[in-house]
């Protein structure tokens, strides 16, 4: 496989499609936004939280125990997470409980895992 193989090798230019895309792009801060949102998402230990959190409804104890993981650890992880609306918590008592924030979290972490899993 040539090392160009996927380059285009022409000067075409389909001026509909271009128009079409340019025409529906959202505002730049939209896309900082959005790699904001991936960046997030991106760190192993913030994904084992989201798989954890996508199972069941948690709260800090039982999130550091499931990931092996202080107490402290878990919570600055889940604040970094609310602060960007990911997770969301419950207080009941002295327990806050935590989950993700909507169906939009929930589908994009399973989209993103089953997507892993159909490639391995």
């Amino acid at each position: 496989m040539s090392r160009n193989e996927f380059s285009c090798d022409c000067n075409i230019i389909h001026k509909d499609v271009v128009e079409h895309v340019r025409k529906s792009l959202p505002q730049e801060d939209i896309f900082y936004h959005l790699a904001d949102l991936f960046k997030l998402i991106g760190d192993t230990t913030r994904c084992k939280i989201l798989f954890a959190l996508d199972q069941k409804e948690m709260c800090v104890c039982d999130l550091a125990n499931v990931l092996n993981m202080t107490k402290s650890s878990v919570s600055h992880q889940l604040a970094t997470l609310r602060r960007s609306g990911v997770v969301k918590c419950r207080k009941s008592g002295k327990e806050v409980y935590y989950t993700l924030d909507d169906d939009h979290i929930v589908k994009l972490f399973e989209i993103g895992l089953e997507h892993i899993n159909h490639k391995n």
